[in-house]
């Protein structure tokens, strides 16, 4: 039931999106319309895209790396993933700016995979007791990089660039030809629904999954690569927006529990409506200008956040 009520939910943030633009279009006319027809699949359309599948993958992302820690309080934003995959594109803009947008995507997604290791690495030596210490932890380690990643691009005058790729998330410039690595991001986020079951597991503690037979090295390095490839594209397309991958799977386990292989299509969805609703927000509050979608977010997302503090969580 939840599921169908955020599948049906999208259906008119869909077409609100696509409806929603500086140019007066309308959709009904763009079969005929070359003029209509051009600002929808050039703009529309690619924008529309975007945005769904940044927030179905990011959700699905924060899914992922809340199993591999263990811990409700933490998001690809808040692990150093994001300052990873920028320091990576940041090192092939200085070092190699005409090298193909394929290799540029694949240093980043190393970049993003040794950062997060490295945060794992550092929680496994934190007292099992002190969860609050998980989150502060990566708050650290995206603090560090980030400051590192910054010296680096104001040493190589590319300040910009890093706002854009660690700002608030930013869709206004999405064209077709400009969003189409994000189906990267897309087949990467549903490589984690086919393993659902095995990162289930391995959420119970390496003691019970290896009881269970569960190869736990195989499945922490793939749970590594999907959020490394995840968080690389969009970081590199639109920037990294905040809050999604850490409030969508907890509003989806205080009403599903943790079964994954059920709950996984839906924190998909409630991820894409999400920021598509907050993407409608940004450009709607201040039209004909936009609003950066992670301010909206950042402030939806704090106030859920704080109302699922109080909440009791579902038993699943």
């Amino acid at each position: 039931m939840p599921l169908t009520l955020v599948s049906v939910a999208l259906v008119p943030l869909t077409l609100a999106s696509l409806a929603t633009g500086a140019a007066d279009v309308d959709l009904m006319s763009a079969a005929h319309d070359p003029q209509a027809a051009l600002v929808l699949m050039q703009s529309r359309l690619p924008r529309t895209l975007a945005v769904v599948l940044t927030g179905a993958a990011l959700a699905l992302a924060g899914v992922l790396v809340q199993s591999l820690v263990r811990n409700r309080f933490v998001g690809p934003d808040t692990t150093g993933t994001a300052e990873g995959a920028a320091l990576g594109l940041l090192a092939m803009t200085i070092y190699a700016p005409a090298a193909p947008v394929w290799v540029k995507m694949l240093v980043a997604s190393l970049a993003a995979l040794g950062t997060t290791a490295l945060f794992l690495t550092i929680i496994r030596r934190l007292p099992a007791r002190e969860i609050m210490l998980v989150p502060i932890t990566g708050l650290v380690v995206s603090g560090v990089l980030g400051a590192v990643v910054s010296f680096l691009a104001w040493q190589a005058d590319l300040i910009q660039q890093i706002g854009i790729w660690l700002g608030s998330g930013e869709f206004s410039g999405v064209l077709a030809g400009r969003y189409e690595l994000l189906w990267l991001a897309g087949a990467a986020a549903g490589l984690a629904w086919f393993s659902a079951d095995r990162f289930a597991i391995l959420a119970l503690g390496d003691g019970v999954a290896t009881g269970l037979g569960l190869d736990t090295a195989a499945v922490m390095r793939l749970g590594l690569l999907v959020v490394a490839v995840v968080t690389a594209t969009v970081v590199a397309t639109v920037g990294m927006v905040p809050f999604l991958g850490l409030v969508v799977p907890n509003i989806v386990a205080r009403i599903m529990g943790d079964n994954l292989r059920a709950s996984l299509p839906l924190v998909a969805a409630a991820g894409a409506a999400l920021l598509l609703a907050c993407d409608l927000a940004a450009r709607l509050l201040v039209r004909p200008y936009e609003l950066p979608v992670g301010m909206i977010l950042g402030v939806v997302g704090s106030l859920l956040f704080l109302t699922l503090l109080h909440l009791r969580p579902a038993r699943g």
